[in-house]
């Protein structure tokens, strides 16, 4: 029997599939040993009321099985600030997630992440000091106060804060029309952080905007990779980012789909690039994606652009459908999957022995200037 200890080695990146006859076949191993799930109901049991555990929807099924509250990042943040009796917040997500349940708790509550290697590679795409750079570029050029940084809600709290402390806000992937118009109201240009796609899909697709009104800039690149004059042209720019699961999304993959399937319907995330999200049938954020399939007629069938923990969760809910994965190939998140069953075991069971582990914690300043940017996408009409 596999040891808890090596268990969380696999999420280290240890390698012990020969010991547990796991494929290579892109699968993910089958549910941890059971007695982690009795450890896991038993700790869950030992905590009660005085802790919390979400689950965003990316989260494989054994990890999803304790979650109080299921949903995206903001919707499971603004659930921990609602629930001040929970003392101890399991966030069961990536760590920009954790830090915005940290943001807005009580200072009261703790914010654990059990497994601290869980990024998020499209926030891990722009750096508080990259994001000053180009900033200063602005300065420069005397376009500064007249842009209007929107951050989408997967970023960090330090890119939040910069947002909030230069008169942007946050955005969701449901209300990134309504903060990029705001944002056009209180200024010249739109500076979008971290999501290419989620930027530009926004600003054309909802604004009317055109492509060529769009500049993309590159942290690696001197001024961005872009002419001043480029710059100065520019409506909207947008940051070099992306997600790694939705940028693999691609019109082939739906011209596949369709010659397979007659009838099928496309529907993607945001997220996915400009051509996949243009061939699309229906474009929504991850919550919306689960109300309309479950809202589809019995007999309909969907190809769903998203991450596959979640395109599989439907595809069990909606037995009366025809759900499928719109790649071919295995994408799952990999640094949500991370959060597995042994961490948040050790996790759990640590607190239950009075250790406190893993706590996400953003300093006051930082936290301050993030909620001001919160506080504004709140305020949206």
């Amino acid at each position: 029997m596999t040891s808890l200890s090596d268990l969380l080695l696999l999420g280290k990146g240890a390698d012990l599939s020969s010991e547990r006859g796991v494929s290579c076949t892109g699968e993910l191993p089958e549910a941890s040993d059971p007695t982690l799930v009795a450890r896991a109901t038993t700790a869950r049991a030992a905590l009660g009321s005085k802790a919390m555990v979400l689950g965003h929807h990316y989260q494989r099924d054994e990890v999803i099985q304790y979650a109080d509250i299921t949903g995206d990042s903001f919707k499971l943040a603004q659930a921990a600030a609602d629930n001040s009796e929970a003392e101890f917040i399991f966030f069961c997500g990536v760590h920009f997630m954790a830090e915005s349940a940290d943001i807005l708790t009580s200072p009261a509550q703790k914010v654990i992440l059990p497994d601290l290697a869980a990024g998020c590679s499209m926030a891990d795409m722009a750096t508080a000091n990259q994001v000053a750079e180009a900033w200063k570029v602005f300065e420069r050029l005397g376009i500064a106060k007249k842009s209007i940084p929107v951050t989408y809600m997967n970023s960090s709290a330090a890119i939040k804060s910069f947002t909030g402390e230069n008169g942007g806000t946050v955005c969701t992937s449901s209300n990134a029309e309504r903060a990029m118009r705001w944002a056009f109201e209180k200024g010249e240009k739109v500076f979008f952080l971290p999501d290419q796609h989620l930027g530009r899909n926004t600003a054309v697709l909802k604004l009317g905007l055109r492509l060529s009104d769009c500049a993309v800039w590159n942290p690696w690149k001197s001024n961005g990779g872009l002419s001043d004059d480029e710059i100065l042209a520019a409506k909207v720019i947008l940051w070099r980012g992306h997600c790694s699961v939705h940028g693999r999304f691609s019109t082939d993959n739906i011209a596949e789909v369709r010659e397979r399937v007659p009838g099928i319907n496309v529907i993607v995330h945001p997220e996915c690039q400009h051509d996949v999200v243009k061939n699309s049938d229906v474009v929504g954020s991850t919550e919306m994606i689960i109300k309309t399939v479950s809202a589809a007629p019995s007999g309909s069938s969907w190809a769903v652009g998203t991450e596959l923990n979640l395109v599989k969760r439907l595809a069990a809910a909606n037995p009366d459908k025809k759900v499928i994965f719109l790649d071919k190939t295995i994408c799952y998140c990999s640094t949500m999957n991370r959060i597995d069953l042994p961490h948040l075991v050790w996790a759990m069971e640590s607190l239950v022995e009075g250790r406190l582990v893993n706590q996400i914690k953003v300093d006051e300043r930082t936290a301050h200037h993030a909620r001001v940017a919160l506080e504004r996408m709140l305020a949206l009409p």
